[in-house]
């Protein structure tokens, strides 16, 4: 019984190690390659040792046969195509997938007859559109202008970003969502800037695949911001209001002293203007009533008064009315 079992072991490592010899004969690179869409990529399998055929499958598809007894090279058609490397040695195949698309992603197996068959993994990104909806704007300086970047038809979802005047914006600055649409991907962008001065405005989308970003740029044309002139007026009117109170202040003030210095004249005035009626009021009583005049006589008594005269001289009284 333990002789079956170490029999059986030592059966399971040879076979084992066979194995290890030939997958290390048989060597293909790369093992993962992501390509654009329509572009070219290839595959290198080096072979050690004597071989006879070579076949390649694209897609779970048998696309390209090579014999090396002939010479012969077997492609399905003429996106497909295989060569010796570049030393002339034949024991190394370049295989070739001109064009690739989406339908070539998945598994690619090169099979040497009498070795085991090795197998990549191809990956095809797709590039789709990019844009920036609305156009050039105009803005007044302090507003915040809103962009809306779309990007349709994409694989995977793409990487956007956003720049201002070549400068990379904050992503804090916008957001992204993305949906499914088929087998692509669609993504809508939001920028929010405030207006500060002339700017351009870039959206841009990549792929690992891209060598340079694919962008759409528009222009924010800012306009100066009219004169506020709330404050000024405020201000304004606030030091009119207090120049104003002072200057009642001092008219008050002033008319109080000169009324002041003034006030003793006018009631001396007014004793005047009061004597001076008063003594009206006496002139006009007197001038009713009359005034005696003691030197008068009457006529009957003038002759006894002008007993002793000198001849030529009379002797009389009378009154006067003033």
């Amino acid at each position: 019984m333990i002789a079956s079992w170490k029999f059986c072991f030592s059966l399971m490592s040879i076979c084992s190690l066979q194995c290890r010899v030939v997958s290390q004969k048989l060597q293909l690179e790369p093992l993962n390659s992501t390509v654009l869409q329509d572009s070219d990529v290839q595959f290198n399998a080096t072979i050690q040792g004597d071989w006879e055929v070579t076949t390649w499958n694209v897609g779970g598809i048998q696309v390209l046969t090579l014999v090396n007894s002939l010479d012969s090279i077997i492609p399905s058609s003429d996106r497909f195509s295989a060569r010796f490397c570049l030393n002339g040695s034949k024991g190394c195949v370049e295989f070739t997938i001109h064009n690739v698309s989406r339908t070539d992603a998945g598994d690619v197996v090169c099979t040497v007859q009498g070795y085991q068959p090795l197998k990549a993994q191809l990956y095809v990104q797709e590039r789709g559109t990019v844009s920036i909806l609305g156009g050039d704007v105009t803005k007044m300086q302090g507003e915040q202008a809103e962009f809306e970047c779309l990007t349709t038809a994409w694989f995977p979802t793409p990487t956007i970003s956003w720049t201002q005047n070549d400068q990379t914006v904050d992503s804090s600055l916008y957001n992204t969502t993305s949906l499914t649409d088929g087998d692509s991907f669609n993504s809508n962008t939001i920028l929010k800037l405030t207006a500060v001065s002339n700017t351009r405005v870039k959206c841009l989308a990549t792929l690992s695949t891209l060598a340079t970003p694919q962008s759409s740029s528009v222009y924010m044309v800012v306009v100066p911001k009219p004169t506020d002139w709330t404050v000024l007026i405020a201000v304004v009117v606030s030091f009119g209001s207090c120049a104003l109170l002072v200057l009642l202040i001092i008219g008050i003030i002033f008319c109080y002293k000169r009324r002041k210095e003034k006030g003793p004249n006018y009631q001396d005035e007014m004793r005047k203007v009061k004597t001076q009626s008063q003594l009206s009021v006496i002139n006009t009583v007197e001038q009713v009533t009359g005034q005696v005049n003691e030197t008068y006589e009457p006529e009957n008594q003038s002759n006894h008064t002008n007993v002793g005269l000198k001849p030529g001289f009379v002797k009389h009284r009378h009154a006067t009315i003033v």
